[in-house]
């Protein structure tokens, strides 16, 4: 993998990662405790907003770990790491870093992985 593919994951990256960011701030109202006063809501309307509550707090969740693995790539990047299996130590292909550039298996390892 050549510095100019490197730099363009690496700004995709960046993207993703202020995308990540905008949305958890978008999403601060909706991952606060739900209010469970019965005399104002009923009980389905209760249910909803728990629900909704937990959704809200699972995807910040995945927001959080995405932002993690980006993170990581981000600083493989700047130790010259970058794109070597955590594994085998073998490169990763190029098009699977196209599609998955924070990952940090190749294909073979992945799949030995059982994922």
């Amino acid at each position: 993998m050549n510095a100019a593919q490197i730099e363009r994951l690496r700004q995709a990256m960046l993207a993703t990662r202020a995308e990540l960011e905008a949305s958890d701030a978008g999403a601060k109202g909706e991952t606060q405790p739900v209010e469970l006063d019965q005399s104002s809501v009923g009980r389905l309307t209760r249910m909803n907003a728990l629900q909704g509550h937990e959704m809200a707090l699972e995807e910040a969740r995945r927001r959080q770990q995405q932002r993690a693995e980006i993170d990581g790539a981000l600083r493989r990047i700047e130790a010259g790491e970058y794109g070597n299996c955590f594994v085998c130590g073998e490169a990763i292909d190029t098009r699977r870093l196209e599609v998955a550039p924070a990952t940090t298996r190749c294909v073979k390892c992945k799949d030995a992985q059982g994922g």
